[in-house]
C-alpha cells in the first residue's frame, strides 16, 4: 500500500532533492521514517503488528528495490526525507504484482518535506526503475481515503483499475496501474544521431565520429555474433585504428547475451546511465508563450550561430558536429531577443514517425524565464508538422533538473541503457 503526501507540516527544508537507491545504512532511518508517517497519518494504529513490518527496513533493503529521497543535511551529510519500494511479481514484497508488472508499496514522506513535490519525483525515479528491469507494468494499492494520493497518481498517468480491487478483511483497496510505454527502440534513436561512419562487426552497428559525442562513437551490439570475444575484438580494433577506446551501448533488447560479463572481463568503465522518456502522442496542449521580446525562428538546418552555440557547449570540431546533425531530418529552433547570440536553441529530428528531441540549450543569462519549457513544446509541434506522432527524449539519470522539466511536459520512462567504456584512455565524448 502506498501514503498520500500532505501539505507541509511547516515551511522550510527547502533545499535539493535528490533519489538514489537504498543502502544497507540507511535502514534504521527509513524504517522509523515510514512507520511514524503512517502511525501519524492514521493509517494504522500504533499497536498494530504492521508497525514492525514497517520499521523493518533493513528486510525491504535487502529482498525488494527501495529508492529514498534524501536532502543535504548538517556538514554535507545527507538527510533522508521520504522513501518508496518497489517490488517484482513473485518477490517477496509483491502483493498482488502480476507477472512482467513491479509493484509499488510504502510511500511515506517526512511531515517537514511535504508540499514540495517529493512524493512525485519518487514515484517518477520509481517508475523509471521499474521501466529499466523491462518490466511492462506498474501496480500500487492506495486507500479510499487517500484522495490527495489518487490525484498525485492519476496526474502521473496511473489508471484506477477497479476490477484488481482487493480487501484486507473489511477494508477495501483499490487498485491503480500504469502502463510502460512503446520505446523507439535503439535503431531509430540512433537513426536521429547518425554517426559519421558506420563498420559493420557482424550484426553489430560501430559508429564512428572522430571523438564528437558518445551517442556517435559507440556500438549498438544488437544480435548476436558468431563469436562473441572475437566481435569484441573486433570492435576495440577499429576504435584503436581510429584512435579511441571502444564505447558499447548496452541494455537494449536483444543485446548479445554474455556481452556484459565479456565486458566485466576486459575491465570496461561504468558510463553514463540514460533514461529514454516518451511521450506518447504529439497532440498539441496548452500553448506555452515565449517571455516578452521573445522571437522564435525555425529552420531545416543549424545556421553557424546556432551550431557554433551547441559545439561550444560539447567541445570537438565543428565541421564532425554539422554532419551528426544534419544526418538525419530535422527542426532547428532558435529563440532570440532580436539580435546577437541565440538564447536558446534545440533540435528536433524526426525518424519513423518519432520526434527526437536534443541540443536544448538556454544561455545562462536567459535561465529561470521557462525558455526550455517554451522551446521544446515548440520542438514537439515543428515535429508534428514534419510528420512525427510521438515524441522521445534521452536524459541522464542523475539530471534531475532536466527530468523534471520533461516531466512536466507529459514524457514518462520507458527504457533505461548504460554504456561500457574500454579502459584505455582518451576521451569518447558525452551528449
Amino acid at each position: 500500500m502506498t501514503n498520500d503526501v500532505l501539505p507541509a507540516a511547516r515551511a522550510g527544508l527547502h533545499r535539493p532533492v535528490r533519489v538514489r537507491r537504498a543502502r544497507p545504512e540507511d535502514a534504521d532511518a527509513l524504517g522509523a521514517l515510514v512507520a511514524d508517517v503512517y502511525v501519524r497519518d492514521g493509517l494504522v494504529p500504533p499497536t498494530s503488528p504492521y508497525v514492525a513490518e514497517l520499521r523493518d527496513a533493513a528486510r525491504r533493503v535487502a529482498q525488494a528495490h527501495v529508492l529514498v529521497a534524501t536532502v543535504p543535511g548538517e556538514g554535507g551529510a545527507e538527510e533522508v526525507v521520504g522513501t518508496i519500494t518497489l517490488a517484482p511479481a513473485g518477490t517477496p514484497f509483491a502483493e498482488i504484482a502480476r507477472d512482467g508488472e513491479v509493484e509499488l508499496r510504502m510511500l511515506a514522506v517526512r511531515h517537514d518535506a511535504r508540499g514540495r513535490g517529493v512524493a512525485a519525483e519518487l514515484v517518477r525515479a520509481a517508475l523509471a526503475e521499474g521501466a529499466a528491469t523491462g518490466a511492462r507494468g506498474a501496480v500500487l494499492t492506495t486507500l479510499e481515503a487517500m484522495r490527495t494520493a489518487q490525484r498525485l497518481y492519476e496526474r502521473l498517468g496511473w489508471v484506477r483499475t477497479p476490477e484488481r480491487d482487493w480487501a484486507v478483511g473489511a477494508l477495501p483497496m483499490l487498485v491503480y496501474t500504469w502502463d510502460v510505454p512503446a520505446t523507439p527502440g535503439a535503431r531509430t534513436e540512433a537513426a536521429t544521431w547518425p554517426p559519421v561512419r558506420v563498420e559493420r562487426v557482424g550484426p553489430w552497428h560501430v559508429g564512428l565520429s572522430h571523438g564528437f559525442t558518445q551517442r556517435a562513437n559507440s556500438v549498438l551490439p544488437l544480435g548476436v555474433p558468431d563469436d562473441l570475444a572475437a566481435a569484441v575484438n573486433a570492435v576495440e580494433a577499429l576504435y584503436a585504428a581510429a584512435g579511441q577506446p571502444a564505447v558499447f551501448r548496452v541494455g537494449d533488447p536483444g543485446a548479445a547475451p554474455g556481452l556484459g560479463v565479456e565486458l566485466d572481463a576486459r575491465g570496461y568503465d561504468a558510463g553514463s546511465v540514460t533514461d529514454v522518456l516518451v511521450r506518447p502522442d504529439v497532440a498539441a496542449g496548452a500553448p506555452v508563450a515565449l517571455p516578452p521580446g521573445v522571437a522564435l525562428a525555425v529552420a531545416d538546418a543549424p545556421d553557424d550561430a546556432w551550431l557554433g552555440t551547441w559545439v561550444a557547449s560539447k567541445g570537438g570540431r565543428q565541421d564532425v558536429g554539422r554532419r551528426i546533425l544534419t544526418g538525419a531530418p530535422a527542426a532547428y529552433l532558435t529563440a532570440t531577443d532580436g539580435g546577437g547570440a541565440p538564447l536558446a536553441i534545440v533540435r528536433a529530428a524526426v525518424a519513423d514517425g518519432w520526434a527526437a528531441l536534443s541540443c536544448l540549450q538556454v544561455a545562462p543569462a536567459a535561465r529561470r524565464q521557462g525558455l526550455g519549457r517554451a522551446l521544446t513544446v515548440a520542438a514537439i509541434e515543428a515535429a508534428a508538422d514534419r510528420g512525427a506522432s510521438r515524441a522521445f527524449l534521452q536524459v541522464e539519470v542523475e539530471n534531475g533538473e532536466a527530468r523534471a522539466l520533461y516531466a512536466g511536459l507529459g514524457f514518462v520512462p520507458a527504457h533505461r541503457y548504460a554504456y561500457r567504456r574500454q579502459p584505455t584512455g582518451g576521451d569518447a565524448g558525452t551528449c
